[in-house]
């Protein structure tokens, strides 16, 4: 796969797997049947890239005949021959597709990317024959029509209600003319989408800045310059420094690094990603955001955002303009506010403040205002006490679980560990497989996802997973995470908890299956826990000595925490409003120069900052055109909402308890999209959300 750690077969040997005649896998591929393995993990060990394209290429084909199956019974229509058939059908492809996708992002290579290129086409075609098959509709309709008088459950009613309108948003309405379009348009889309993600990884791979003189790196700290050194190495340069980028515009070093020109080189590595030569990410993103607004048009909608809101909490992209128009102008006027105390810092060193310099005046800020000093802190953030003595110890308080290390499972890379995840009576819940540290060919960001998802229709419980990107620590060193990568690990962890606290009949429904507007608001709600002080206590202790982090800092880093939320909000405002604003042209619009439209944008939604770059500018924008975010990354704000409320709720009923944390597992995250996402919501709170306490979080009231 992508690294020489893992065993990989050579790109001219024979396939070990081969479709026959008759569609069907040959008996030797692992993923011909369900996993053998604890909890359906799949067969690491045994897979091989060859493996997962003859196991997609079958799983395509077996679902055919097993939808022309259900089109073809001669029955009437039912819940059961019908909707429940579809739900089960598939299974060889949905093994594969989770593999694969797990691969594109953590172990892409060049061979990868090739099958990618191939399969991604192809998987985009074989599901428009499933969703705009008209027979298939006709009988999904008839079932929709006559759902409340079929004696079914909720979540039953509610699946007829979620394929119904699955299909209609795929299409499945349109005359002959308008499917064929629709086809076309879904396949070139399939392939701009696998075309971004391709350039965004090896853009970025690319930009990393090699330094050759340590001294420029003065400031950052012995670990992070050694880490440095080993990414240098891992790349062929001995004796040198390698500052790879994460995923946004802000590059962690540029708080601590004093080397001013080193600051401008690794800024504008960053937010230049993708924007010229042979990675050009720029006329991909036009492309795209042209075909999906002809797509809408197709399917009745004004625009993309208009047809995603449909099916989202907000509903319509008026509601969500007007959560946005609340913050824009309190939030430019923090981030003013905080560029002139900046601005007059950089004065007195001599310099005129610029994007570059951001970071390190802020951290200036928090030293001597504040007394808090972001880097020194890391000893005490050291990556397995965060996790099992923070993470996995919060989660045990609110919801019984354990988790006990299965070094006998074999993950899909050597950096990958396994765990088993036990309730409070030790009944089996599921596997949890973390994946914590950068790599080349791993994707940037952070993400959860799932291997296989809990149903009780399948019988199948969780397997989850966790991938981060923090730097690698040269070898025989801890790994130390900085504060922010701390609370990425406690949100990423509240996606896998919400995959873990599964409990529905549908697969369908299971964990995350929400909307993407609801979908950031358990894992943010669980990002509280990170400075909590019974969790705090417990695992923020000095790497060398084991003495806990000192009140007095701990209480500093709590008086801090407005700081800096101008920027922070006027970042990510400008990444959404510039997602909304592609996401709002007609299909006729003359877009030209992409960098030039990005420009505009952001002035005419009032959030253009030389100082302050949107986090993540076009070519980079990996959730909106290689993420399923699309039109969508308004959601981590709107789901702010919701947090911000439900930690009021959760201080107001005592805090860190069990009795809290079953109601919010019972109510909310063991019911995945079984029910209304608001409605759970409600059960929770007791009524509807109140934005006040997300203003006072963020300093805008």
């Amino acid at each position: 796969m992508s690294t020489p750690e893992t065993p990989q077969p050579a790109a001219d040997a024979e396939p070990t797997a081969v479709v026959t005649a008759d569609g069907t896998l040959e008996p030797t591929n692992p993923l011909l049947l369900p996993s053998a393995l604890p909890y359906g993990l799949p067969p690491f060990a045994e897979l091989t890239l060859e493996h997962v394209r003859e196991a997609l290429l079958a799983g395509m084909e077996q679902h055919r005949v097993e939808v022309e199956s259900v089109v073809a019974d001669p029955a009437e229509p039912t819940f059961e021959n019908t909707v429940v058939a579809l739900e089960v059908a598939g299974q060889l492809l949905d093994r594969a597709s989770v593999v694969f996708h797990n691969m594109s992002s953590a172990l892409a290579d060049d061979a990868l990317r090739e099958v990618e290129r191939e399969v991604s086409p192809l998987l985009s075609a074989h599901y428009d024959a499933v969703r705009l098959d008209p027979r298939l509709f006709a009988r999904i309709d008839a079932v929709h029509a006559g759902r409340h008088d079929a004696g079914l459950d909720e979540e039953s009613v509610r699946l007829v209600e979620r394929y119904h309108l699955d299909f209609v948003l795929a299409g499945a309405q349109l005359d002959d003319a308008g499917t064929a379009r629709l086809r076309e348009l879904n396949q070139e889309l399939s392939r701009l989408s696998t075309a971004f993600g391709q350039n965004l990884q090896q853009a970025t791979e690319a930009a990393g800045v090699l330094v050759t003189d340590e001294a420029e790196l003065a400031g950052l700290t012995d670990e992070e310059i050694a880490g440095a050194a080993q990414a240098a190495r891992d790349q062929g340069h001995e004796g040198a420094w390698l500052l790879t980028l994460r995923l946004p515009s802000g590059q962690p070093q540029l708080a601590r690094l004093q080397h001013r020109a080193l600051r401008e080189r690794l800024h504008r590595a960053s937010v230049g990603r993708a924007s010229s030569g042979e990675h050009d990410n720029g006329p991909v993103a036009v492309q795209m955001a042209l075909l999906r607004a002809e797509r809408a048009r197709l399917l009745g909608f004004d625009t993309h955002a208009d047809l995603i809101a449909a099916d989202q909490t907000a509903r319509t992209s008026e509601a969500v303009d007007a959560l946005l128009a609340t913050l824009v102008g309190p939030s430019v006027a923090n981030a003013a506010a905080e560029a002139a105390v900046l601005a007059e810092l950089a004065a007195a060193d001599g310099v005129e403040l610029a994007p570059w310099d951001w970071a390190f005046y802020s951290e200036r800020v928090r030293a001597e205002r504040y007394a808090v000093d972001t880097s020194a802190l890391r000893p005490w953030f050291e990556l397995d006490r965060v996790l099992v003595d923070g993470v996995f110890h919060a989660a045990r308080l609110l919801y019984g679980f354990t988790f006990t290390p299965r070094p006998d499972l074999v993950g899909y890379h050597p950096d990958v560990r396994v765990w088993e995840v036990a309730d409070a009576s030790g009944a089996e819940v599921g596997l949890y497989l973390g994946d914590f540290h950068a790599r080349t060919g791993k994707r940037g960001g952070a993400w959860m996802s799932s291997f296989v998802d809990q149903s009780a229709l399948l019988g199948t419980r969780p397997v989850v997973y966790n991938n981060l990107n923090v730097t690698r620590p040269a070898p025989g060193q801890p790994t130390l995470l900085t504060l922010d990568e701390v609370t990425t690990l406690f949100h990423e962890f509240g996606h896998a908890l919400h995959g873990l606290c599964s409990d529905v009949t549908y697969p369908r429904f299971s964990g995350t299956s929400v909307p993407r507007d609801f979908v950031e608001f358990p894992s943010q709600v669980n990002e509280m826990w990170a400075l909590w002080p019974e969790v705090l206590d417990h695992y923020a202790r000095h790497v060398e000595t084991g003495e806990p982090l000192p009140a007095a800092t701990v209480a500093a880093i709590e008086a801090a925490s407005l700081w800096g939320e101008g920027f922070g909000t006027c970042e990510y405002l400008g990444a959404t409003l510039l997602d909304q604003a592609w996401h709002r042209i007609t299909p006729d619009a003359e877009v030209g120069d992409p960098q030039e439209f990005e420009r505009q944008a952001l002035l005419a939604a009032g959030v253009s900052s030389e100082l302050v770059p949107p986090r993540y500018r076009t070519t980079y924008f990996q959730h909106v055109f290689a993420g399923g975010y699309s039109a969508g990354y308004y959601s981590y704000i709107w789901s702010e909402v919701l947090d911000a409320d439900t930690v009021e709720w959760f201080k107001e009923n005592g805090g860190l308890s069990r009795a809290n944390g079953d109601v919010f597992r019972t109510r909310l995250l063991a019911r995945g999209g079984s029910v209304d996402p608001l409605g759970a919501f409600r059960a929770v709170r007791g009524r509807d959300a109140d934005p006040a306490p997300l203003l006072r979080r963020r300093g805008l009231c």
